[in-house]
């Protein structure tokens, strides 16, 4: 029998042949992309890997999606014949693959702006995946005491867990652009003397007072939130100064719906750790869920600060 090497065959990857049918059969790179788990560059990279190897154009590619070309029509008759072929092999039929669970606690606040915004970015790789996220109250520990993962907020100490920093934080303070109008300037920090000053026992305003040569002690008049995220919200709706940290902060930050007045920041006592039970070490989807949320907080963007 000749080899395919000796008949100097160009075999495209199955890859590549799978994200072509399922874009001729669908009439869309975005439909098959969704078919295959796969983003619409991906399949468009294949399907011209593809073409490059053949030396043909298989789509016509219009402001209005895509069309099969007629070689792309003569292409498709080849390889579904193939693909059926394919199919039929009786050692190719497995069984499915078994669903995967993560149960995971988190704060609030890191919930809603950390983890709530890019989640989806983890699923899509693990289609297999049921993630389950309940939320815990950080100041009075409360939460639910059968999980894989807590993400906790404190001083990263909690006998019996793994705990892994997940942001290093510093904190400074921030208001909406409508607060600094209307009570600012905030020129100098003894002009926060002034201001309002929300606050609370979760990230103290004394820390960064010291840095800023500020002999003032903890606010104990006005508005005081056990929920890092719930202060945001008011300070972001203008009702006073607030103590922040980059890992909340830098989305409201960087689409102008807060200001940070002041380029001096201060190092909080407490951050954000990803814990889980010392006596079950990480595999499969759970060493990679970890190793995805240390990643996604490494990305976190950087703020400006000193407006």
């Amino acid at each position: 029998m000749i080899s395919l090497a000796q008949q100097n065959v160009r075999l495209p990857s199955l890859a590549t042949i799978r994200a072509f049918e399922s874009a001729a059969r669908l009439g869309s790179f975005g439909r098959a992309a969704e078919e295959l788990f796969l983003t619409a560059s991906a399949v468009g990279k294949r399907i011209t890997q593809l073409e490059t190897l053949l030396g043909q154009a298989l789509f016509d590619r219009g402001s209005r999606g895509v069309a099969l070309t007629a070689a792309g029509h003569e292409y498709l008759e080849q390889i579904e014949t193939a693909l059926h072929l394919l199919t039929d092999v009786s050692l190719h039929h497995r069984s499915k693959r078994p669903r995967e669970s993560i149960r995971l606690v988190t704060t609030p606040s890191f919930g809603h702006y950390v983890l709530g915004p890019h989640l989806l970015e983890f699923t899509q790789d693990h289609p297999n995946l049921d993630m389950s996220v309940v939320m815990s109250i950080p100041y009075l520990d409360i939460g639910p005491s059968q999980a894989d993962f807590w993400i906790r907020f404190g001083l990263g100490r909690y006998p019996g867990a793994v705990s892994e920093l997940l942001t290093d934080d510093q904190v400074f303070p921030a208001c909406s652009p409508d607060y600094l109008r209307r009570h600012g300037p905030l020129r100098t920090p003894a002009d926060l003397h002034y201001a309002h000053l929300l606050h609370s026992p979760l990230d103290p305003w004394k820390p960064w007072f010291d840095a800023a040569g500020l002999d003032w002690s903890e606010p104990e008049e006005g508005t005081s939130f056990f929920d890092l995220g719930m202060a945001m919200a008011a300070a972001c709706a203008g009702h006073g100064v607030m103590i922040m940290r980059r890992s909340l902060a830098s989305a409201c930050l960087n689409d102008g719906r807060l200001v940070a007045p002041f380029a001096i920041t201060a190092a909080p006592d407490s951050h954000y750790y990803l814990c889980h039970d010392a006596s079950m070490p990480l595999t499969g989807v759970r060493l990679s869920f970890s190793l995805w949320l240390k990643d996604l907080c490494r990305r976190i963007p950087p703020v400006s600060l000193g407006v």
